[in-house]
């Protein structure tokens, strides 16, 4: 009997360990922390929920290894959600990145004005 208490502890670790190293974005049904809460609560259950509802399909854990960075390294992260219209996100994101840059500029502006010697009467 002291073997099924001792089994029951190591279900319980290996499925927190596996649960709290998945990907937030990969983990299918539930949040990463209802998993935690329902595997604590109830050990053997949640396991067996998470290793048939929870936990990542084998493509799913299979990231496409790139070497060289993309145009968009957004689209480059891991367990990022792929857009039902990725040329829209494009734009989007390009949209971001000349928004920052004028914002970039306006502050050069701004402290070149306020690092030259004001003139006065």
């Amino acid at each position: 009997m002291p073997y099924l208490g001792l089994l029951y502890l190591v279900i319980l670790v290996i499925t927190l360990i596996d649960i709290i190293n998945t990907d937030d974005a990969l983990i299918r049904g539930m949040p990463k922390i209802a998993w935690v809460l329902l595997v604590v609560v109830l050990p053997l259950i949640g396991a067996l929920l998470w290793l048939a509802f929870g936990r990542p399909t084998g493509e799913e854990r299979r990231q496409p290894a790139s070497g060289a960075a993309s145009a968009y390294p957004e689209y480059d992260r891991p367990g990022r959600f792929i857009p039902a219209d990725p040329e829209a996100d494009r734009e989007f994101l390009q949209q971001l990145r000349d928004r920052a840059e004028k914002q970039r500029q306006a502050a050069r502006e701004q402290q070149r004005r306020t690092d030259e010697p004001e003139s006065g009467p």
